[in-house]
């Protein structure tokens, strides 16, 4: 009977050995796990791909339900009568201070002083940069590329300009922009050169308005989007150039619409 006794706190001590030692096993896995999370920067595929973003950028709006990009469709949206044409300020002279290659996208950093008015506030425009393919489609039709403009008023609040991209013809603009490339990723090159921003502006001006997020983490709300109807054209060449230096396919998928209404000019 001792005997038997004996063995049968020996056996329940090793029950309790091996639940304990899988128990630190599990814990030590899910902390390793979430250590690794915090470190783990966004990127455009794998693990650290756009439907991953929301799980370890967790202070981003990324997980929110007003997110960007999305596929406008042009038979769905609300034709609004009090939309005008967009009130934009850009210089003919305005100087290129730097081109950089964060790793994300090919950026160009602007001077201050172009700017566009929206309700009374005034949005200055900080860079523009692109996405291969386009990030918002029209009608399920991605584009090769879009142009982003994006602008930032005193109050942090955000205007963005979707300039989609087509091939066809050569474009002069792109041709002066793309004298400044290739650059390595993190590599950033000055320019101080000026450049008319009104060129890269299609000449059909009419849009589509709604109000979304920024594509890339942190994901902030509360951003005006403005997605012109037309595209304009670059060669097919110009659109490879960018290719080789920019991440495949640098483009966030298509968020839900969650109710939001789509207005778009006459």
């Amino acid at each position: 009977m001792k005997t038997r006794t004996i063995i049968t706190i020996a056996l329940f001590a090793m029950a309790v050995i091996t639940v304990s030692c899988k128990s630190q096993k599990y814990k030590a896995k899910d902390e390793v796990s979430s250590v690794h999370k915090e470190k783990l920067h966004w990127s455009y595929q794998g693990e650290t791909g756009p439907e991953h973003w929301a799980e370890f950028e967790k202070d981003s709006d990324c997980g929110g339900n007003h997110q960007s990009p999305i596929n406008i469709i042009s038979t769905d949206a609300e034709v609004d009568n009090t939309l005008k044409g967009l009130d934009t300020h850009y210089a003919a002279n305005t100087k290129i201070h730097e081109v950089v290659n964060n790793g994300h996208s090919i950026q160009y950093n602007f001077e201050s002083g172009n700017y566009l008015n929206y309700k009374g506030d005034r949005y200055n425009l900080k860079q523009i940069h692109f996405h291969e393919a386009s990030e918002h489609t029209i009608d399920g039709i991605r584009y090769p590329m879009v142009i982003h403009m994006v602008h930032v008023s005193n109050k942090n609040q955000f205007v963005v300009l979707a300039v989609m991209v087509k091939e066809g013809e050569n474009s002069a603009p792109f041709k002066f922009l793309e004298n400044y490339l290739p650059l390595v990723k993190g590599q950033t090159k000055p320019i101080n050169a000026s450049f008319d921003l009104n060129k890269i502006l299609p000449k059909d001006k009419g849009y589509f308005n709604y109000v979304g997020s920024l594509t890339t983490p942190p994901c902030t709300e509360g951003v005006n989007w403005f997605v012109f109807k037309s595209p304009i054209t670059i060669s097919s060449g110009q659109v490879k150039e960018l290719q080789k230096i920019m991440p495949l396919n640098n483009y966030r998928n298509e968020q839900a619409l969650n109710g939001r209404i789509i207005k778009k000019t006459r």
